[in-house]
């Protein structure tokens, strides 16, 4: 399981979670994703493996928060 951001048109962050990334981000990039479709083109600037899917989740929860925000900026893109 894979947790990832995507930069968006609009200078954004995406952050998301996947069992198969580079299906997933293929969807993306041909506006398949609902939340994304109006933001293309998108770039993958980090993602992250996990051995577990809640533990993807969790992660991912985390970096939607306003302190995972906070992270994220700081170290990872």
């Amino acid at each position: 399981y894979y947790v990832y951001l995507l930069k968006l048109k609009d200078g954004s962050i995406y952050t998301g979670s996947t069992p198969a990334l580079e299906d997933r981000v293929k969807e993306h990039e041909k506006g398949l994703a609902e939340s994304t479709k109006n933001l293309r083109p998108v770039n993958l600037v980090w993602y992250c493996g996990f051995t577990d899917r809640i533990k993807a989740l969790r992660f991912e929860r985390y970096l939607k928060t306003g302190s995972g925000q906070a992270f994220r900026g700081k170290r990872l893109v």
